[in-house]
């Protein structure tokens, strides 16, 4: 039978997925074909339905184009002020985003979604300040066309033969909670049109011979009817994975786009994404970093960044992969992630060097095995233009200068081999080898090669007849000059190859070592400042930039915990920094989110959400971080946030673990306290009960009662001073130390007990040459008196005590000692503990609490107290008192001479 239950991971995901919706606002998209369809129209009046349900609704921007229709709708609604910004001598009026924020309405209006803002906003597009709304709960309404999708941005231009700026990643769209498709027949959009209700006459024109064709405007309906049968198709297999319901397809299609520094790769990914959204399935952006690639020029590596943007924005998990052949790293990743369809760009250089150095389509269609490969031109006209900095490239001079000097110093050098010491010319050839060894080793492949042809030609001229000629007598040497050259070509390859692998593999090792020093120092080191510096050092060294670490106060602002006094850190970057520690997303420079700033800002994400913000200032900011390197960053902020996150945790587990044995003391008080005063209670209760309900008592009778009111009181006295005691211990109470014999407090515990000891005789042995000891008086008296009191309560009646005290290793040892029946097996060291009460005789008396007192008070003085039995019966409390500091000076009493 068919097991139809769902499964549990996925009933999790779902189930935190929905959590998080909860806590987000909703979006709405109203999404046409192209303006004039009524999107503005049907979204004021999907507003003013909910604002007549009692909703509060305002209006962020709203675009009426002069609409007479719309402009009516936009009256009853609360309208926000809109920001003024100054760019370029001219003043432009932009959403206000923070007064959105201060307001926090429960539905707002955005028009026009895909806008770019004014630079100088906090935000470059117009949906990320939709998607801050959404973080902070505000429900969105709002607009969008079809040509601003961009992964038709490509194909609308096709269409259309124009080119849309404004474009919007699809994820936008699929992240919404509902679209509502505006429709209208295009032949009804060109009589709107006519009418002026779309654009003012003027543009109206323009629009009807350009963009508003009949042609064009089916093709865009078709679009967007498309893009809505997409949608509506993914929530219907939303559906079948919630009621696990199984899929009609035994196995699903997975893309892959493979993505270079060529601007071309940006039709790639966009064919991509579309092909993943028609087959509805899961589409990768892969780029390998082969050790030919190391030194990549900047202003290459900035367009791979933009291309794999570009595909992380289109919805595409987005991947760098390192090895030394770009194609077995690909069919390798595509055979572990059972990728079906791989798309690469048609190759754009010469066929002749496909034939000489092998073309990479060819291999990859070959290798390929079941996997569909397709082969896509790319369109260098539809490429937006990538911002790309001035290229710093080494002038190659130097270097070939030095091939042609070491051919020079190796023809040198075979002179006086050839023509004086009469050497073989196969020699000769070895040490032209040795030459093109050492120029690839240190300057790479193409110096290499100069030196290869260089040498061949070197040695014709020189060392093979007729002299100094580049003719050749003897045939046989175009086979050495061949073999010489081809010798050469390979060495030198192979050569530069290794030395490439090498600086890969030593770019790695640095990376690894240092995430990894960076990590062991974290698991060892505690304390959030601490940890902080760490992280702050490592991310200093490793990208050579000034970093600081931020970390929130009690209301959330952050401060600097850690970093460099270089780093600049004004208001306006600290409000960067404040927004990245709000959202949990990077911001600054070289990101699309305020890329005004003068550092990048990275969060420190943890399980429990962003715990700090680390800022990255590069020492030359002309060179922003690659990709990369910004995974790197990531990592490092990743194991940052993880230590820190195990460091708060830990304080919290140890005061959770503080509070579980507060709670647990307390109610082993509460237990044992509740039961010790009952019973004195008690007796004292009856024995007042009985002296005032019996007037004739005799005088016998009525002094045993009065003397159990006076021994039970007094036992209840003994117990809240133990209590009370206890207390002012545990809160660290300052002892008065001085120094005094061990006599008087021994005398005075005594004179204290005589009622108590009458029946259980003492013995006092004092070492004559017992020292002044510095004590507490008061609380050593109190451990005297405990430690009797435990004697008389755990020994029969006339049991002796020993007292005794000795000096050794400068400290005095006291011993208390019975011969009474002993201590149980293991009590030893429980005896000592809070309410721990020994097995015996009057183990149901008092609240184990004389002992915990003893205790306490002899290592508040630096010393140590334990229990042990006798060997010939009985126990002893032994305990020691150092003799430190500085004793006080007797002074001398001057002799009288007796006449």
């Amino acid at each position: 039978m068919e097991d139809k239950r769902p499964d549990p991971e996925a009933l999790l995901d779902r189930a935190n997925a929905e959590e998080l919706r909860q806590k987000r606002g909703r979006l709405k998209i109203f999404f046409g074909a192209s303006a004039g369809v009524g999107k503005t129209y049907a979204m004021l009046e999907a507003a003013k339905a909910r604002k007549a349900e009692g909703a509060d609704v305002v209006i962020g921007v709203v675009e009426t184009h002069g609409r007479k229709e719309t402009e009516a709708l936009v009256n009853g609604l609360e309208i926000l002020p809109l920001k003024s910004i100054e760019y370029r001598g001219a003043t432009l009026r932009e959403f206000d985003l923070a007064g959105a924020l201060a307001r926090r309405p429960r539905i707002i209006l955005i028009d026009e979604l895909a806008h770019s803002n004014a630079e100088g906003s906090r935000h470059s597009k117009r949906y990320k300040d939709v998607a801050e709304l959404l973080d902070a709960g505000i429900d969105v309404y709002t607009t969008v066309n079809v040509q601003h999708l961009e992964s038709l941005n490509d194909v609308v231009a096709q269409i259309t033969h124009v080119s849309v700026r404004e474009t919007i990643p699809d994820a936008v769209i699929e992240q919404a909670d509902e679209i509502e498709l505006i429709d209208l027949p295009p032949d009804d959009l060109l009589r709107r049109l006519k009418e002026g209700k779309v654009y003012v006459p003027s543009q109206a024109e323009r629009a009807a011979a350009n963009f508003f064709r009949k042609g064009n405007l089916i093709a865009l309906r078709e679009l967007a009817l498309r893009c809505t049968a997409e949608r509506v198709n993914r929530q219907v297999q939303s559906y079948r994975e919630e009621q696990s319901i199984k899929s009609m397809w035994p196995t699903a299609d997975r893309i892959l786009v493979c993505v270079s520094a060529s601007p071309l790769s940006e039709r790639l990914v966009r064919a991509g994404r579309r092909m993943a959204a028609g087959l509805g399935a899961e589409w990768f952006a892969v780029s390998v970093e082969t050790p030919a690639q190391v030194n990549m020029p900047e202003r290459d590596r900035q367009q791979l960044k933009h291309n794999l943007g570009l595909a992380a924005q289109l919805g595409a998990e987005v991947l760098t992969l390192q090895g030394a052949s770009m194609v077995s790293e690909i069919l390798l990743y595509a055979t572990r992630r059972n990728i079906t369809k791989i798309i690469v760009g048609k190759p754009t250089r010469s066929r002749w060097l496909d034939r000489l150095f092998g073309s990479p389509v060819d291999e990859l269609i070959r290798q390929s095995g079941d996997v569909d490969v397709y082969v896509i031109k790319g369109d260098a006209e539809t490429s937006s233009q990538v911002r790309r900095l001035p290229e710093q490239h080494p002038v190659p001079g130097a270097n070939y200068a030095w091939a042609i000097g070491t051919v020079a110093l190796s023809t040198a050098l075979c002179w006086p081999m050839f023509h004086e010491y009469h050497f073989e010319r196969s020699n000769l050839i070895m040490l032209y080898l040795l030459g093109v060894v050492v120029i690839a080793a240190r300057l790479g492949l193409g110096p290499a090669i100069v030196t290869s042809v260089l040498g061949v030609a070197a040695f014709d001229f020189f060392y093979v007849e007729p002299f100094y000629t580049f003719a050749v007598r003897d045939s046989q040497f175009f086979v050495t000059f061949l073999v010489m050259l081809a010798v050469s070509i390979v060495i030198s390859s192979l050569t530069s190859r290794i030395q490439r692998q090498a600086g890969v593999a030593s770019v790695r090792e640095r990376r690894t070592a240092a995430l990894y020093s960076m990590t062991r120092q974290l698991s060892s080191t505690r304390g959030m400042e601490r940890l902080l510096q760490i992280a702050v050092q490592h991310v200093s060294e490793v990208f050579e930039s000034d970093v600081v670490g931020l970390m929130p106060d009690a209301d959330g602002r952050l401060l600097v915990r850690a970093g460099n006094e270089k780093f600049p850190f004004s208001p306006r970057e600290r409000s960067v920094a404040q927004w990245v520690f709000d959202l949990g997303r990077p911001a600054g420079m070289g990101t699309d989110t305020l890329p005004a700033a003068e550092a990048m800002y990275v969060p420190l994400m943890a399980t429990r959400g962003p715990v700090g913000v680390l800022g990255v200032h590069p020492a030359r900011p002309s060179r922003l971080l690659t990709a990369d390197q910004i995974q790197l960053l990531e990592a490092f902020a990743s194991q940052a946030a993880l230590a820190i996150e195990c460091d708060r945790l830990a304080d919290e587990a140890q005061k959770a673990q503080v509070e579980a044995e507060t709670e647990k003391s307390r109610s082993t008080l509460l237990s044992s306290v509740s039961h010790d005063l009952r019973t004195p209670l008690a007796s004292i209760t009856g024995a007042s009960s009985s002296l005032l309900e019996e007037n004739r008592l005799p005088e016998a009778a009525r002094r045993e009662l009065l003397e159990t009111i006076h021994e039970e009181s007094a036992r209840m006295t003994r117990l809240v001073a133990n209590l009370l005691e206890m207390t002012k211990l545990e809160a660290g109470t300052k002892m008065k130390k001085e120094w005094c014999p061990l006599e008087e407090v021994v005398g005075g515990a005594l004179t204290r007990l005589e009622k108590t000891l009458r029946d259980h005789p003492v013995t006092v042995k004092l070492a004559p040459d017992l020292p002044l000891v510095p004590q507490d008086v008061i609380l050593m008296e109190q451990v005297f008196t405990n430690l009797l009191e435990n004697v008389v309560k755990y020994t029969p009646t006339g049991t002796a005590v020993d007292i005794s005290a000795i000096v050794e290793n400068n400290e005095v040892r006291v011993d208390v000692a019975d011969r009474g029946p002993g201590l149980q097996s293991g009590d030893e060291k429980k005896i000592f503990d809070k309410f721990y009460r020994g097995k015996g005789a009057g183990a149901s008396r008092g609240a184990g609490l004389g002992l915990a007192i003893c205790r306490a008070i002899v290592e508040a003085h630096g010393g140590k107290i334990w229990a042990e039995n006798r060997v010939d019966g009985g126990a002893v409390f032994r305990f020691t008192l150092p003799l430190k500091g500085e004793k006080p000076v007797t002074e001398q009493l001057p002799e009288v001479q007796v006449s």
